[in-house]
């Protein structure tokens, strides 16, 4: 996964967004992959990603998972109506159940999955696992953005 281009770097090279924008570099830089049904992530937390020793920060893992499966919602906006690129998608609400620690040892691995959708909307799981156990979970509705919102064409 590490030697090709993640969606966001395909999609939104000149991105900002702190969790998932490819330029920005003060943050996460999230890097998502098709694999199915399903988009994938691989991170590595930092020191600075804490809460308390060697574990994830919450609002941390709030922002993996929202730009992970708002990336998942756009991808399959995408695809379920034949673009060329995807739709410009913003958080509508998310939840994020934090089951565990997360631990930052080791790399995390983020899955998301849509749920139900529309032509507009995309309703999306997903997973934030340290060591093979799943520590949080998600779900959120992803709403594709009309001309006139700030968020239109930002990739």
């Amino acid at each position: 996964m590490s030697g090709t281009k993640s969606l966001q770097e395909t999609y939104s090279p000149e991105g900002i967004c702190f969790g998932c924008g490819p330029a920005n570099k003060e943050g996460l830089r999230i890097r998502s992959f098709v694999e199915g049904e399903e988009l994938v992530a691989t991170f590595q937390a930092e020191r600075r990603h804490q809460a308390f020793e060697g574990m994830l920060n919450g609002g941390i893992i709030g922002s993996l998972l929202d730009c992970h499966c708002n990336w998942m919602a756009a991808w399959h906006l995408m695809q379920r109506q034949g673009l060329e690129a995807p739709p410009c998608t913003v958080t509508a609400e998310y939840t994020i159940k934090m089951l565990k620690p997360t631990p930052i040892a080791a790399p995390l691995q983020l899955r998301a999955w849509v749920i139900e959708s529309s032509d507009r909307r995309a309703k999306v799981g997903g997973t934030l696992s340290a060591a093979g156990e799943v520590t949080a979970t998600c779900e959120g509705v992803f709403v594709a953005v009309r001309p006139g919102h700030p968020a239109f064409h930002r990739w």
